[in-house]
């Protein structure tokens, strides 16, 4: 991909949302590709444009002996494979300067975790490879802070940039997600995402594992559609109780699809 699709979300305005989603990590070589080639059929058919996400490490871990990922360039790779066999657009985060560049040559949206999203050299090196940059908003952070994010990679001469709402912290174990923060951000001047499943976590648990809520999947992105976001941000699996990470909070891949004809739904009356 040119980056040329970001054009497209970005003029979306009164049109249909677009959607992130994906696995949270590369848990091993068929599995991105069979999650991706399903959730194409899905989007293909509602008229939802769709951008691939898989991260191929896990740098933010809670518990030392969670699963990380099965290995940088292998993971790439397959993230990769994905975009060239479904024709799609693939975004990966983050963590390091030094991975930005290396990423970049693999997927086409670089994605600033929330709580990196103040980092400034992580930030103008993700803006200096000319690719798509989706930050998402610090749990601690508030809206209007973030156009400062976004000032420091469109000083690199990149202005294709999005924003992410993940929630914010409230107390120690758990997340509200103010939707003022959608029309705030959007007032910045780029798309602005829902990050749905991430916005459901229950963090910092006594037993070191993140829970979730994945009951509310559907209340979360029903009121992110109502209320004008520009995207929606979910991760899926096949079997999300065994899956390797953040298993927690992700929607089953078999309830992917009822979910998005609904959304579809909200859309079109709203607009």
């Amino acid at each position: 991909m040119d980056g040329m699709f970001f054009n497209d979300l970005r003029d979306r305005r009164g049109g249909n949302f677009f959607l992130i989603a994906g696995p949270c990590v590369v848990e091993n070589e068929k599995m991105p590709l069979e999650i991706a080639t399903r959730i194409k059929q899905i989007t293909d058919r509602l008229d939802i444009p769709f951008i691939f996400k898989a991260s191929y490490q896990k740098a933010n871990r809670s518990h030392p002996d969670s699963f990380t990922g099965i290995g940088l360039e292998k993971a790439l790779a397959l993230i990769l494979e994905v975009g060239i066999e479904l024709g799609i657009p693939v975004l990966t985060d983050i963590h390091t300067e030094q991975q930005a560049a290396i990423a970049a040559g693999f997927a086409d949206v670089l994605q600033i975790p929330a709580f990196l999203c103040r980092q400034s050299d992580l930030l103008v090196a993700a803006g200096k490879t000319g690719r798509v940059v989706n930050i998402k908003k610090g749990q601690f952070a508030s809206a209007e802070s973030m156009q400062f994010a976004v000032e420091k990679i469109l000083r690199t001469g990149n202005n294709k940039i999005m924003l992410t709402e993940r929630g914010t912290t409230f107390g120690y174990r758990d997340l509200i997600v103010d939707f003022r923060n959608i029309p705030e951000m959007q007032a910045i001047g780029v798309p602005v995402v829902v990050d749905v499943t991430h916005s459901l976590q229950l963090p910092n648990q006594p037993n070191g594992i993140t829970g979730g809520r994945p009951d509310l999947i559907g209340t979360m992105a029903s009121a992110a559609i109502a209320v004008g976001a520009d995207g929606i941000f979910l991760e899926t699996h096949p079997d999300p109780l065994n899956a390797k990470s953040d298993g927690a909070n992700m929607l089953p891949l078999d309830q992917l699809e009822k979910l998005l004809e609904k959304l579809v739904r909200i859309r079109k009356a709203v607009y």
